[in-house]
């Protein structure tokens, strides 16, 4: 793809604080007018990235490009063309969110003709317009998150970033602002995901990439990173408890790459290739040979979960 395809490009970005080294040649890309998940465990980079695309730190090396911009030294025109939605809203809550968002147009020059109507369409596109004078202490979390959302995009900007972008709201907030972040894919707007929430990932990404120890191990859509990096998974659940020569078996049979116990259930990860295909027979004989019955087995795909557990060692929350 040419330069003019991408959005984002980050390209052997370095950055050390002390002797400490946090990112480590450090490339992506986003294409332009994607939705893109950056995720990774605590301390992997995630928000050093950040800071180096947004221009709020000075790498130590490589190259960051925001639509063709060096934020070190094109950073006013990188903050018109980028929206952030940080985890924390920021909003102030003693003024009504019409006020809030008259703010952020002063903030960032919106031309004075234009600050009402694009008032008027986000507090529609959030869904508050009646309660464009309430002030916002008094907003339940979703709403708070749906005019921040609001706010990012009031100056029209080309890229948006939004951190956590649903923690702490109820399921049906975390649907409606799922619906706002596809919507602005449609729109043509780029947008930048940093998530612990793998299913939100999931649900929403293009691609995704996985940062650990502040380099990029995996990257691809949902679908291609379970694909090249999950196991196709069994579950089983005998009756009984099944007997250690009989979980032996099962470990060492050819298409196993794992095995998990836990109450009442085996778990078994199948890894594509030479025995994955007769792997359920086999555990089906092997079971029947040790006389255990089996009250279910259900065989699926690996979740994003599995998949960043395996790729990263840690656990997606602490």
């Amino acid at each position: 793809m040419s330069t003019e395809d991408w959005a984002i490009e980050v390209e052997g970005l370095r950055q050390v604080f002390g002797t400490f080294t946090v990112l480590k040649d450090l490339t992506f890309h986003l294409r332009r007018g994607e939705i893109y998940g950056l995720i990774g465990p605590n301390g992997c980079g995630k928000t050093t990235t950040i800071n180096a695309i947004s221009g709020l730190t000075v790498p130590t090396g490589g190259r960051v490009r925001v639509f063709g911009h060096d934020p070190r030294r094109e950073g006013a025109a990188v903050h018109r063309l980028l929206g952030v939605v940080p985890q924390e809203t920021s909003l102030y809550e003693e003024l009504s969110a019409e006020r809030n968002l008259r703010f952020h147009a002063e903030l960032y020059g919106v031309p004075a003709a234009k600050v009402q109507g694009r008032i008027d369409a986000m507090l529609s596109l959030a869904q508050l317009s009646e309660r464009r004078r309430s002030r916002v202490g008094t907003f339940s979390g979703g709403m708070k998150r749906r005019l921040a959302i609001a706010r990012a995009l009031l100056h029209d900007p080309q890229l948006v970033y939004l951190d956590e972008p649903t923690l702490g709201v109820d399921v049906q907030a975390r649907h409606v602002i799922w619906d706002y972040i596809r919507a602005m894919r449609a729109e043509g707007r780029t947008v930048l995901i940093t998530t612990n929430y793998l299913d939100e990932g999931d649900a929403l990404c293009d691609r995704m990439g996985v940062l650990d120890s502040g380099r990029l191990v995996a990257e691809g859509s949902p679908a291609e990173l379970k694909r090249r990096y999950g196991s196709q998974v069994v579950e089983i659940r005998p009756e009984g408890s099944p007997p250690p020569e009989l979980l032996a078996e099962l470990r060492a049979l050819p298409g196993v790459s794992e095995m998990q116990e836990e109450e009442g259930a085996v778990r078994l990860g199948l890894q594509g290739g030479e025995g994955q295909d007769d792997a359920i027979p086999r555990l089906l004989a092997a079971f029947s040979r040790y006389g255990v019955q089996l009250r279910g087995l259900q065989l699926r795909e690996p979740t994003l979960d599995e998949v960043f557990l395996r790729l990263t060692g840690a656990q997606v929350r602490d």
